[in-house]
């Protein structure tokens, strides 16, 4: 889990995020979260996360133009 501990957890659901957040912490993970795909991109370059929980549909930029975006970053990101 070491290589793993940064999560970005995507998703326009305060709830949602503070739910997974809420779980995964605990285990020893860092988590940051995004609201937006454009919050997203900003924090995925600034945290630089081992791993992204990303919802599809949000707002300013869809999950999936987000996902292609952050692949072409580091295609290793799961």
């Amino acid at each position: 889990m070491d290589s793993l501990r940064k999560i970005l957890i995507v998703d326009d659901e305060a709830s949602m995020r503070k739910n997974i957040s809420d779980l995964l912490s605990p285990l020893g993970y860092e988590t940051y979260e995004a609201g937006d795909g454009e919050a997203a991109l900003q924090k995925f370059h600034l945290d630089k996360p081992h791993i992204v929980i990303l919802d599809i549909n949000i707002p300013s930029k869809d999950g999936l133009t987000v996902l292609k975006e952050i692949k072409t970053i580091s295609a290793d990101t799961p």
